[in-house]
């Protein structure tokens, strides 16, 4: 039962993670119809920014975490501003392809800066967050993790539900013509979905790099994880987001404790599942189209 307990607090952790890397994804394709590609290497861009202020900068961690988030903010509003604006009114796999090729020229930046080979961050975490009640241990990492995915989690969704700019993204994600008609500035709201989605991949960038260490690769890699996340819950849904996110830390975290190769592939084959039996998701809506 302690091992179920164990299993069952990291998995959580792991889910409330991925839930949060999933939600700048659904807000962006929710504002703008838009698959982002480069999902991982924004992620990969957060930690590796926090590397060098907290480990090689020596900058203290408070002062290196919300420096990297501002960063990544303005980051996500150059990203939109340069290179998705003068796409407005193309064919959407243009966009789509063209987060594709920023995703290989933001990792081949990193690669090249940093190399491939795995960075650890400098240990902050407090003992006193570790768990140990005999064979019932939880490491104070995913004791932080968990703290920080549900409080990022409700400050987001606080924002969404009472802060002016989340009501007008809400209504821009619904509805796009009637926010033009209602006198939102939808240029303005793309822009900002794009900031704060840059934003949350720092955050969990940085979370998974405490986690596991930084490498190009493997963040790279996660933004693939993003898509299970994002299909099992609802491509639209920003609740799906959140609940498919902790479905898919729960399932990697219980089949690696049997097999670690499992682990590995269990996000895809609910991905394929999910396609077959309900391709809109959990809580996405079904679209119906009349010929």
């Amino acid at each position: 039962m302690e091992i179920f307990f164990q299993l069952l607090i990291i998995g959580l952790s792991i889910g409330f993670l991925y839930a949060l890397a999933a939600l700048g994804f659904v807000m962006i394709f929710k504002s703008s119809s838009v698959l982002n590609f480069a999902h991982g290497e924004l992620l990969a861009i957060g930690a590796f920014l926090f590397l060098v202020l907290s480990a090689w900068a020596k900058v203290p961690i408070i002062v290196a975490f919300a420096v990297t988030l501002a960063g990544s903010f303005i980051l996500g509003f150059i990203v939109e501003r340069f290179f998705l604006r003068p796409l407005i009114g193309e064919a959407l796999i243009q966009v789509i392809m063209l987060t594709v090729g920023l995703a290989a020229m933001f990792k081949g930046l990193l690669l090249f800066i940093f190399g491939g080979d795995i960075h650890v961050y400098p240990k902050f975490l407090p003992e006193s967050l570790n768990i140990d009640m005999g064979s019932f241990q939880i490491p104070a990492v995913y004791i932080a993790t968990f703290i920080i995915g549900i409080l990022f989690l409700i400050l987001f969704g606080l924002f969404f539900k009472y802060s002016s700019q989340g009501i007008y993204m809400r209504s821009v994600a619904d509805n796009q013509p009637a926010a033009l008609s209602l006198g939102v500035h939808v240029r303005r709201v793309f822009a900002l979905s794009w900031a704060i989605a840059a934003l949350v991949c720092a955050m969990s960038g940085i979370v998974l790099g405490i986690l596991n260490g930084i490498s190009v690769h493997d963040l790279s890699m996660i933004g693939l994880k993003v898509f299970p996340v994002v299909i099992l819950g609802g491509l639209d849904s920003i609740g799906g987001a959140i609940v498919g996110g902790v479905i898919i830390g729960l399932l990697e975290t219980f089949t690696g404790w049997y097999s670690s190769s499992l682990k590995e592939i269990v996000p895809y084959i609910v991905l394929v599942l999910i396609l077959m039996i309900r391709p809109y998701g959990l809580f996405g809506l079904v679209e119906i189209e009349r010929v």
